[in-house]
């Protein structure tokens, strides 16, 4: 048994037990995979896949176990290396992280500004999706960290830890109609088109949205003019008289979108997590910590050493219901805790 049939075997299920789209990922061949795979099966005598014809058609019952076994086995070599790794070079390394264009562009720059100087010899890389997206990566080893702020449900791979919390903005020009109300209503708002998010789990609807179940529960069904993934482009749209912008407060700055207005809506004014997801089992160098940290200073090496060995979702979120943290508040834009 080797190494390299293990990371095959979890890899081919990964790809859907497509072994071309295997052997492209890895940079191999098929007939290599599919030789590598059959020495395993005959070394073990039992099948790990069922086949149909010359390809593979489903995970065997035993398969099943075998590859939870090999996903263990690969993430404590992994492990091993990150740890040699963290004692012959600290401040060398590689660190990626999946999010949305908001964090991206209106969070993270300040936390990468304070850590590129202490780390210039840690390649940096930031990969913008869609919440699904960006936890499958997470879920899935391809990239170190995912931050989420929507409503999802936890991998059982993962390890989702809260940061801070943000709001809801409403925006439009000076002179729309809504700006002469001291206060807005969601009622109001439905006489406008929506301007607002891409629905980052592919749902059709905005009712599967929080921002949607608002409108919901009060019996309302928003017209949406335009659902991008940009908050900018977002508030592009809303300049060019498209509708009524809806956006994390976090992408909205009174100075440089001074020529817009950000409504007083009561009925939004609940506070959403942020939080930062890491997949469960993974060896954290000491420049990972510091990046979190820097990212939500109530995350110290120690609270996210012990949330690390939490055995499941369920516990981690007692861990921090039950914790001394207020609330996981910190200012988004200046990165200190309240």
């Amino acid at each position: 048994m080797k190494l390299q049939q293990l990371r095959y075997i979890c890899e081919v299920k990964r790809h859907d037990l497509n072994i071309s789209a295997t052997a492209l990922g890895l940079y191999t061949s098929q007939p290599g995979i599919s030789k590598q795979i059959k020495l395993l099966e005959e070394e073990l005598g039992v099948e790990i896949f069922t086949r149909s014809g010359k390809h593979l058609s489903k995970v065997t019952r035993v398969g099943e176990d075998i590859l939870a076994i090999a996903g263990e086995i690969l993430n404590k070599v992994e492990r091993i290396k990150g740890l040699a790794s963290d004692y012959t070079s600290p401040t060398e390394g590689n660190l990626s992280l999946a999010t949305t264009h908001t964090q991206a562009r209106y969070t993270l720059p300040n936390v990468i500004a304070g850590f590129v100087p202490k780390y210039p010899k840690v390649a940096l890389s930031v990969i913008q999706g869609t919440t699904k997206e960006n936890l499958e990566a997470a879920a899935n080893g391809d990239v170190d960290f995912v931050i989420v702020t929507e409503d999802f449900e936890i991998n059982s791979n993962l390890v989702v830890m809260p940061c801070f919390n943000y709001y809801t903005d409403v925006l439009v020009l000076k002179d729309h109609p809504l700006t002469q109300l001291a206060e807005v209503t969601l009622a109001d708002i439905t006489a406008y088109a929506l301007v607002t998010h891409v629905f980052g789990f592919g749902f059709n609807t905005l009712g599967s949205t929080t921002l949607g179940k608002a409108f919901k529960r009060r019996g309302l069904e928003p017209r949406i003019a335009l659902a991008a993934g940009n908050a900018d482009v977002i508030k592009s749209y809303v300049r060019a008289g498209l509708g009524v912008g809806v956006i994390a407060d976090l992408a909205y700055d009174a100075i440089e979108d001074s020529d817009l207005v950000c409504l007083n809506v009561p009925e939004l004014n609940e506070s959403y997590l942020a939080s930062i997801g890491i997949r469960r089992g993974s060896y954290i160098p000491r420049y990972m910590y510091e990046f979190i940290e820097g990212f939500a200073p109530h995350l110290k090496r120690d609270l996210v050493t012990e949330v690390m060995s939490l055995p499941s979702p369920e516990a981690v979120k007692e861990y921090f219901a039950n914790s001394d943290i207020p609330d996981y508040q910190m200012n988004h834009r200046t990165n200190i805790v309240a």
